[in-house]
């Protein structure tokens, strides 16, 4: 997990911290993992019984194996420095997942399940084993907005579901070995299982980042008045989406790509067959003025103010560099994103400038772009222990 999002808490589920305090302790019985380095996981199938007396460090050190025989590099520092110390180890800058064979994959598949079991919480990678059972908030513990993002779309993921509008979260399932993406996906092949987990781990998200909405919710809000508060800690995105699901609620069929795509995946939408505009009851209508009204307050606040680093405890990352990523649009910056590119051609006040510069900004910008860059360089580094 993030630091910052919960303090009593180490990063990535403890993770990093848990590999660099027992790094040492492996160091001093190097037969624990040495039959294992000179294991065939090529041709021969690891047994749950072979690694049940396993620690967490040592599974973890297992799939540096697993991958390592490959050159993979890895971004977590544990697995890499200690990787580096093994005589046999060669990095490959073009190592790719697919490499791995279907004996490699039941194995890592082994490793991940006893993994799984030494769990305290459910971490990201856990799901596949939730398939056919359904889990209380309180066996999710505490994460990062990261770990959350990949929690509930792994629900989704693995049935190949593909996520254009987040690069990295789609670079993320790229490098996971049970990956295939699959073109005709749909939330139909979800169970009730899996709809129920996501509806916990979306419910335990809200909880954990005190807010009292998210997007999703709007369907309890077609005869009921949204009061501002309600709205405190969404970001510009969510913001965007809730107002525009109280239109998706009604059948709206969007001209706007991302927003169209966004809802197509939701279960509960069900689109007319033409473009033409819904008819909302006073009710709905006044709460997209509320939504809207919010909107713009964060947006001008963009320019006009210094950002309030506390907005970050409730931030995704993703939401982050959409943050940023509207000071500069706010000043014609053209995108080579086709998503970010589409997203911010969608609203009215952007207007595209070939001859955008940076130097177009205020001092202020500036400073409000650099803080947001900040955090996103630092969460970025933080969940680069997931990637393993």
């Amino acid at each position: 997990m993030l630091a910052h999002l919960v303090p009593n808490r180490c990063p990535w589920s403890g993770l990093i911290l848990l590999a660099g305090a027992m790094l040492p302790a492996a160091a001093q019985k190097p037969d624990a993992l040495a039959k294992w380095e000179s294991f065939d996981f090529v041709h021969n199938l690891v047994t749950a019984d072979q690694l049940k007396d396993l620690s967490p460090t040592q599974l973890k050190y297992m799939r540096g194996i697993v991958f390592g025989k490959h050159g993979r590099v890895f971004d977590e520092a544990a697995i890499q420095d200690w990787l580096k110390t093994r005589p046999w180890y060669r990095p490959d800058p073009k190592y790719k997942v697919t490499v791995l064979n279907d004996t490699e994959r039941a194995d890592m598949d082994a490793i991940k399940e006893a993994e799984f079991h030494k769990h305290e919480y459910i971490e990201p990678g856990d799901l596949k084993f939730y398939r056919d059972k359904t889990f209380e908030a309180k066996a999710l513990g505490e994460h990062s907005s990261i770990e959350w993002t990949i929690m509930r779309a792994e629900v989704e993921a693995i049935h190949g579901k593909t996520f254009t509008d987040q690069p990295w979260l789609q670079s993320f399932f790229a490098e996971r070995y049970w990956y295939r993406p699959d073109p005709k996906y749909s939330p139909a092949v979800l169970s009730d299982i899996e709809r129920k987990n996501i509806a916990t781990i979306a419910a335990a998200v809200k909880t954990q980042r005190k807010v009292a909405l998210a997007p999703g919710d709007m369907g309890l809000f077609q005869e009921t008045a949204i009061a501002p508060e309600l709205l405190k800690g969404l970001s510009l995105y969510e913001l965007r989406l809730l107002r525009n699901e109280v239109y998706a609620r009604r059948g709206k069929r969007f001209h706007t790509g991302w927003i169209q795509n966004y809802f197509t995946d939701e279960g509960w939408y069900r689109p007319h067959k033409d473009y033409r505009e819904p008819k909302l009851s006073a009710i709905e209508a006044r709460n997209v003025a509320v939504i809207v009204e919010a909107e713009t307050r964060m947006h001008d606040s963009l320019t006009t103010k210094p950002i309030d680093v506390a907005l970050f405890d409730n931030l995704y990352l993703e939401d982050a560099r959409k943050l940023r990523e509207e000071i500069y649009a706010h000043h014609g910056k053209i995108f080579t994103d086709h998503w970010t590119n589409g997203y911010f051609r969608s609203f009215k006040w952007y207007k595209p400038d070939p001859n955008f510069s940076v130097k177009s900004l205020s001092s202020l910008e500036k400073r409000n772009a650099a803080v947001i860059l900040a955090y996103e360089k630092k969460a970025r580094q933080e969940g680069a222990a997931t990637a393993a």
